[in-house]
């Protein structure tokens, strides 16, 4: 693609200049509370470590933000290490604290 395609320049880097991605993974949800959850992953999830999680309730989909609070290892296949992490919500907005207390109320009555 030459320049005159862009709105702006590239300028080159000249030392490192250092990047990551974030990419969703597939999870389970096994345990949800007002505030947090257990999750099972087939990759660890580092202690202290703070994530965006999508969850998908329904019909909509909403994204929290969460601090690993502990992890360990539960199952190990031939080809596979399994992991259940502890997550604490980290300040969730009005609407996603909204459908998480609406998801918790829905289990709590089939509880019973």
């Amino acid at each position: 693609m030459s320049t005159s395609h862009r709105d702006s320049e590239r300028v080159p880097i000249l030392g490192p200049l250092r990047g990551e991605v974030k990419v969703y993974q597939a999870m389970s949800v096994h345990q949800v509370s007002l505030g947090g959850m257990q999750v099972e992953t087939v990759f660890p999830l580092h202690v202290d470590s703070l994530h965006d999680f999508r969850l998908t309730l329904r019909e909509r989909s909403i994204v929290v933000k969460g601090r690993v609070a502990h992890s360990r290892i539960v199952d190990v296949d031939q080809d596979l290490v399994m992991y259940h992490s502890g997550i604490e919500f980290i300040e969730p907005s009005g609407p996603v604290l909204d459908a998480i207390t609406e998801l918790v109320e829905e289990l709590k009555s089939l509880k019973r």
